[in-house]
């Protein structure tokens, strides 16, 4: 379970890592340098303007889960080192997608909630790990409220309704809350009692380290939705 974890931390650090950059690339204070002025005086540099105006927002957006689909499917087929680096393309192009929470949220709250998130992840993670209660009940309940939540977003994506937003937040803070201490449970089952080789308990550390990832990143911007105070 230690490369898991290992693997989970390190993509979190490199989406943090390109968040940021991304964030400090995209903005400035100099007018000269300014491509585009938005509310309050923040002003976008060229290359704000294509990460976060220009279409090509929707292939950073949509890029990521491409290769959530990708290396689910290929991993078997994949060398462990292809694996690897798939995930930390992966964890880069979160950090491109996620970089506008920092011009939507104050810097604080966002520290803040990722802390709490940390906080609560590493908790839910220790109770999936150490409890003796079988969790797999709660596998389909999990599945149907996590399309519940996608499909619930893809709506809200055009009715814009705050309440809706924030039913969604709330449920989905709720199922990625249970499903970060089920994924913990089933991940220690596989890797513990599992019959596997160096080769594919690799590939099962990297498969087990983006459900975590997912479930973490995933109750972050909810709880950020829920909690963070707006620019």
């Amino acid at each position: 379970m230690l490369s898991i974890y290992n693997y989970m931390v390190l993509g979190l650090a490199i989406t943090g890592f390109a968040a940021l950059g991304t964030y400090m690339l995209s903005v400035t204070d100099d007018p000269a340098n300014a491509a585009l002025r938005l509310r309050d005086g923040l002003m976008l540099t060229t290359f704000g303007q294509w990460v976060f105006v220009s279409p090509l927002k929707y292939v950073i957006m949509l890029a990521p889960l491409g290769i959530v689909f990708l290396l689910s499917a290929r991993v078997n087929s994949m060398s462990s080192q292809a694996a690897q680096i798939t995930f930390w393309v992966f964890a880069g192009l979160m950090g491109l997608s996620l970089a506008s929470i920092f011009l939507v949220y104050t810097h604080t709250s966002i520290v803040r909630v990722f802390f709490i998130t940390a906080a609560s992840f590493g908790a839910l993670s220790l109770y999936g790990y150490t409890t003796q209660k079988d969790l797999s009940g709660m596998a389909s309940f999990l599945i149907m409220g996590l399309f519940g939540v996608v499909i619930a977003s893809l709506v809200n994506l055009f009715l814009a309704s705050s309440a809706l937003q924030f039913a969604v937040s709330v449920i989905g803070v709720l199922v990625f809350a249970g499903l970060t201490a089920y994924d913990t449970q089933r991940l220690k089952t596989e890797y513990l009692y599992g019959d596997m080789d160096g080769t594919t308990q690799e590939k099962t550390a990297i498969l087990g380290a983006l459900s975590l990832y997912l479930n973490f990143i995933n109750m972050f911007t909810m709880l950020l939705s829920l909690f963070g105070n707006r620019e």
